[in-house]
Formats: structure tokens, C-alpha cells, sequence
């Protein structure tokens, strides 16, 4: 589903609005747990918990922040304002005037919700397609629970979530006591239709039932209770392979957790066999050492580009152990290659700019390795009648680069305002733009010096390159163009 779909069905059904407790539970921890230790400034993937809520919640499409922020609201605006990425606008509500408690608090927030509030803490990582499959299920009227599995270690008894009994995909009841591994329990992370925080008539849902004293934290349980008898809570269990994860954050384990599940969901467009089984297991590496030392996307992009260009000038020496050196250079590379859009997407510093750097980028290495690997092979050859055959395939090689480079970038354009004539062409396009990219020729490479047959490869990239600019012209040919 495009995105501005996703924006007319979610603008219709009126979840735009967010309201963060950033210091507090939802479901009885009172405000201020975890600060000291574990809490929203803790470090996920080179942003704080806080940051990322916010960054994701603006990222899925939520257009208004609310934040009913305690003694931490001045660290929590500090650690917000590092950066330019916070677009929406923000509304700071301190809870000495809006207490938690407080009946007139939520009166209050229901008139600033478009029918529909998304209510969440800020000590848990969730992905973004989470949030956009709330956005575009909510149904007038119905309440919203996200159920996470429970693992193995629960956190400590006050601040354990409840378990929740669920049939047919409605909550039937809460169950106070821990649940064992396998069984689910609410995440702090609920969506309310404003009847429930502002009820008709007056009457008030807040001092409903007996139990506990429930002063100075969220009733949020109370009221998904209520809606609960009537039928009117759906329960939408965060599902790991559907890509609607959540984690939550309560100790350094579960931090480490939410950390590894964030690396994992770290997945780019044009993404080969290679990258994604291989690249992609020494990148999360260097992407922290990378965030540690704060380097940006297109400081990362440079490092790899000049490694490439170093490999090629080892590929230019045309000896077999500077063949090997080369090539082991080349596929560092294409690993630090890929921490740039890692690191791009976990602090949300993805640009135009940038992916047009990384893939330029990719393709002067590219033709610096075609380069090198054709000089190499005829100061192997010099003096001999074939000694001409390495550089021709080279410049065969280098001129295919070039051309579907600028072909690819032609393309684009074309895609992002003509458009294409039929779907087939489209997917054709798409296609192509996502494989232009690719690094799994980095092992072709290695496995072809291993055997001291890198002019082999010349051959490949010369045949393979002409082939694809080629192929290029077909898809962009003006009948396969739609109109402006």
C-alpha cells in the first residue's frame, strides 16, 4: 500500500494523534520507574528509547505528539532537539498539571484526538509497520491491545504487564498474576477511541471496580476492562516474521534483545544472497563501532568508497598475492557498504542525497575495479600478442558501467514523474533498480583471484555490463513511458 493511501485511510479513521508516557507504565507502574537504570535515555541502536518512539511513531504516519512528561521532561527536550529529524509538532504536558490520575487530564486529551488515540510508553523498540497496521485497522468505536509473547525472564513483579486471555481476537479479560513463556501479555502500547478518555454524560470510568490503590498512574487498564465487556477491544499480537514486532526494555538483557531484534528487521532495497547472509553479519558489527564513534551515513559511505578504490589499485599490481589482498579489500567494501544504509535507517538520517551518494558511490568503485583488474591482466600479458585483449575487455566493462549507471538514473526520474505505461513495465523497472546495486560479484572476484583467473572475469563484467545498459534502453524506451 503507497504511503499517501495509508495517509487518506488513516486521516478517515482518525489515528493521528499520539500521547507518550514516557516515565510511567500503562498498565500500574507509577511515574518515574526505571530513570536511573534502564528507562527512556537508554542507548538502543545510537538513539535513546525515547528518540526512537518518537521517530517511529513520526515515521508511521502519527501527525501529533502529546508527552505527559515528569521531573525528566527537561533531559527527555534535550535529547530530542540533537538533531533536525522531529518534524511533527510536540506538546509537552507536565504531570504536576495534568496528573495521570486525573479524570479533567484525559477530558482534556480527548478533544485534541481526531476520534482515535494511540496511547504508548517509552521503554519498548517496535518496528514501523506496527504502527501503520493500527493506523489502517482501526474501526470506529474499538479499542486497540498489542499482545508481545512472554519469554523465558520476566520483568521484576512492579513492573510486570498483565497477561491478557484473548478469544477470537477480542480481550476477554486481564490476568494479574505473570504469564508463563508462550502465553501474551499487553505491551505498553494501546490505541483508545476518545468516547473512552472523555465518556458521554459525565460519568467517569476511573473509580470503577475495587482493587489496589490505582492513585497517581494510568487507568488505562480500567478502561480497556470496561470496553472489554462490551466487546469492543481487539487484541493484535506483535508477530516477529509478519514484521509487527515489539520489544520491550525493563534491564540491559532486554536491551540487548531489542537491540539484536532492531538489527535484524535492517534490510536495504537492492540486498543479493551475498548481503543477506553474508555482509550483512560483519556490517552490525562495524555499524556499532560506527555509531559509536558517530560517524554519519555519508562519512561511512567515503570510508568504503575509498576502500574500494584502494582494493583496485591492489587489483592494478597484477601479481596474484596483491590479487588475493585486492579482493579481500573489495568485499571489506562491500561490507562497510552496507553499514551506511544500516546506520541510516536506525538513526533516521536516511536522504536523497545520500542514497544517490551510496550508489554513485558504488558504481565509481565498480569501474575502478574493472580498472584495476584489466591493468593487472595486461602487465601479465605485456610483451605477449593478447596483451591488448585485458584492457578492451576493461573498457567494455567501465563504459557498461557507466552507461547503466546513467541509464539507472534516468529511470528513476522517469518512475518518479512520468511513471510507467503498464504494470509490467513498472515491474520491470523496479526490478532492475533494485539488482543495479548488488555486491554479489564481490565473491565472483575473490573466488576467481583464489584461482589466478581474474581476466576471466573481465569477460563477465564486459559481456554482463553491455548486456545490462542494453537491457536498460528496452525498459526505458519512450513507448514503455506513461504520461506526465
Amino acid at each position: 500500500m503507497s504511503e499517501s493511501t495509508l495517509e487518506r485511510g488513516a486521516e478517515l479513521q482518525g489515528l493521528s494523534t499520539a500521547i507518550l508516557l514516557p516515565g510511567a507504565g500503562l498498565f500500574g507502574d507509577r511515574l518515574g520507574r526505571g530513570l536511573t537504570d534502564v528507562g527512556p535515555l537508554t542507548l538502543i541502536g545510537g538513539l535513546s528509547l525515547f528518540q526512537r518512539t518518537v521517530l517511529t511513531l513520526q515515521r508511521a504516519g502519527i501527525r501529533q505528539l502529546i508527552v505527559l512528561a515528569g521531573a525528566d521532561e527537561e533531559l527527555l527536550k534535550h535529547t530530542l532537539a540533537r538533531g533536525a529529524r522531529v518534524t511533527v509538532p510536540v506538546r509537552w504536558m507536565p504531570v504536576r498539571e495534568f496528573p495521570l490520575d486525573d479524570p479533567r487530564t484525559w477530558e482534556s486529551l480527548a478533544t485534541e484526538a481526531r476520534g482515535f488515540c494511540l496511547i504508548a510508553g517509552a521503554q519498548a523498540v517496535f518496528s514501523k509497520k506496527l504502527i501503520e497496521h493500527l493506523r489502517q485497522t482501526v474501526r470506529d468505536g474499538e479499542a486497540v491491545v498489542v499482545a508481545r509473547e512472554a519469554g523465558p525472564v520476566e520483568p521484576a513483579a512492579g513492573r510486570r504487564n498483565p497477561a491478557v486471555a484473548v478469544e477470537e481476537g477480542r480481550l476477554i479479560s486481564f490476568q494479574q498474576h505473570g504469564a508463563p513463556a508462550g502465553r501474551h501479555v499487553a505491551a505498553d502500547l494501546v490505541v483508545l477511541p476518545s468516547s473512552i478518555l472523555n465518556p458521554p454524560n459525565g460519568a467517569s470510568s476511573f473509580a470503577i471496580g475495587e482493587g489496589p490503590d490505582l492513585s497517581g498512574v494510568v487507568p488505562v487498564r480500567r478502561w480497556l476492562e470496561l470496553a472489554a465487556a462490551e466487546g469492543r477491544v481487539r487484541v493484535v499480537s506483535a508477530a516477529h516474521h509478519a514484521g509487527l514486532w515489539y520489544r520491550d526494555v525493563w534491564d540491559q538483557a532486554s536491551a540487548g534483545v531489542a537491540e539484536r531484534t532492531l538489527f535484524r528487521s535492517l534490510k536495504g532495497e537492492a540486498e543479493g544472497f551475498v548481503d543477506r547472509y553474508f555482509n550483512r553479519t560483519f556490517s552490525r558489527l562495524l555499524t556499532k563501532v560506527f555509531l559509536w564513534m558517530k560517524c554519519s551515513p555519508n562519512t561511512i559511505t567515503v570510508i568504503a568508497t575509498a576502500v574500494g578504490l584502494l582494493s583496485a589499485a591492489g587489483f592494478g599490481w597484477g601479481t596474484y598475492q596483491a590479487g588475493i589482498i585486492a579482493a579481500l579489500l573489495f568485499q571489506l567494501a562491500a561490507v562497510i557498504d552496507c553499514c551506511d544504509g544500516e546506520v541510516a535507517r536506525l538513526t533516521f538520517s536516511e536522504s536523497p542525497f545520500g542514497a544517490w551518494l551510496d550508489i554513485a558511490m558504488d558504481n565509481v568503485v565498480h569501474m575502478a575495479i574493472f580498472a584495476g583488474i584489466a591493468c593487472g591482466a595486461y602487465l601479465r600479458q605485456a610483451g605477449t600478442d593478447a596483451a591488448w585483449v585485458p584492457l578492451v575487455l576493461g573498457g567494455a566493462a567501465v563504459l557498461g558501467n557507466a552507461m547503466s549507471f546513467w541509464l539507472v538514473t534516468k529511470a528513476q526520474k522517469i518512475g518518479a514523474t512520468r511513471g510507467w505505461h503498464t504494470p509490467k513495465q513498472a515491474a520491470w523497472s523496479d526490478f532492475i533498480l533494485k539488482n543495479v546495486a548488488s555486491r554479489d560479484f564481490s565473491v565472483v572476484v575473490f573466488l576467481f583471484a583464489i584461482l589466478d583467473k581474474l581476466h576471466w572475469f573481465l569477460w563477465m563484467a564486459a559481456l554482463g555490463s553491455t548486456v545490462f545498459w542494453l537491457l536498460m534502453v528496452w525498459v526505458i524506451r519512450p513507448a514503455a513511458r506513461g504520461r506526465a
